[in-house]
């Protein structure tokens, strides 16, 4: 219970990944804000599952993370119900597949306010309370493709290598404050987006899901086999412990081998 008394906001949270990632936090003892675009009703069951399992506080709070206006409401009222952030996953993601020359202006702008600016404003609007506390934790959901291109993901590629510099420039800022930022790097990871885009790539090739999911995983991961969203929870989870306190500004990938091969 290393996380006891302390309040972790994980963005994109409702589902997937990122409700892994709280469960995990949620596991170790901290309070919990679940975010996300969903209703109030589905936040909030999600929200009463973590709390009956892990015997913590947590809610949900709905904000479009496009809108500046919208972010520092939330963080006023997590503020307002908690006393501060203490544990900050910036895990929302959007994406888009394009090439570039057909990529729309208002899509890139989109991704790079959800994917890249947000984290900053969320940093931001976070740190002065975890200054006065001693101690914080900013972790930035990165990808394998912060380190790599690909095709037709112009926007993805780049906010995910941007998190890489924001990391690296808070963590040198703030390496006196006991607060640490690090970059987690998730291979493919069985999260709706990505089970979505291979019932479609299923569909295009005229193959079962089956078939496309074991061929898309054979580009990908060496294993073979998804990255576990457990994994990548308790990976963060690892990482706001006091065995964790010398890490900071770091890239850790966790995708079963894919930057190596």
């Amino acid at each position: 219970m290393t996380l006891e008394g302390k309040c972790a906001l994980v963005t994109g949270s409702n589902s997937g990944l990122g409700y892994s990632v709280a469960d995990s936090l949620a596991a170790a003892g901290a309070n919990i804000v679940l975010h996300g675009l969903c209703s109030d009703e589905e936040g909030g069951g999600s929200a009463r599952q973590l709390a009956e399992t892990h015997g913590i506080e947590a809610i949900y709070l709905r904000a479009d993370l496009r809108d500046v206006s919208e972010i520092e409401n939330m963080v006023t009222a997590i503020k307002d119900r908690f006393g501060s952030i203490d544990v900050l996953v910036n895990n929302a993601v959007m994406r888009h597949f394009s090439p570039v020359e057909e990529f729309k202006a208002e899509d890139w702008n989109d991704s790079i306010a959800v994917n890249l600016s947000a984290a900053f404003h969320l940093a931001r609007l976070s740190i002065s309370e975890m200054k006065a506390r001693n101690w914080g934790r900013i972790i930035h959901m990165a990808s394998i493709y912060s380190e790599r291109g690909a095709e037709n993901r112009i926007d993805y590629v780049t906010t995910k290598t941007g998190l890489l510099g924001m990391t690296r420039a808070m963590a040198v800022e703030l390496a006196q404050t006991g607060i640490t930022c690090n970059a987690v790097c998730p291979g493919t990871v069985a999260t709706p987006a990505i089970t979505d885009r291979i019932r479609d790539i299923a569909q295009e090739k005229g193959v079962t899901v089956t078939e496309a999911e074991r061929e898309y995983l054979v580009t990908r991961n060496p294993t073979g086999r998804f990255v576990a969203g457990e994994g990548v929870g308790a990976l963060i989870a690892f990482l706001c412990s006091p065995q964790a306190v010398d890490i900071n500004g770091a890239s850790l990938p966790i995708d079963g081998g894919w930057l190596a091969k």
